[in-house]
């Protein structure tokens, strides 16, 4: 299923599957995994972007890019093309 395919689909009852630049202020949820590569991939763990890790989307900049977020304790601002490689489980 490519990016622009790839919609919402149902796991594990009312749970809902998306992507990390899909959620709405005030909104959080679980990471499943990365769709991303190299050196974008290690930058992304490195600043706790892991799997299974809770993320909550506190506020996006007044035109929608960038997206501060609330992972691991600390806030991290992701812009919204690397927040759509993130596949998150609500």
């Amino acid at each position: 299923m490519s990016q622009g395919q790839h919609k919402q689909r149902h796991r594990h009852g009312q749970k809902k599957c998306c992507r990390l630049h899909e959620l709405k202020p005030g909104e959080g949820a679980r990471i499943l995994c990365h769709h991303t590569k190299g050196a974008t991939r290690q930058r992304l763990l490195d600043l706790g972007f892991v799997p299974q890790a809770q993320v909550d989307v506190i506020r996006r900049a007044p035109l929608g890019d960038p997206i501060e977020c609330r992972v691991a304790n600390f806030k991290v601002a992701l812009r919204v093309a690397e927040a759509a490689l993130i596949e998150v489980e609500s």
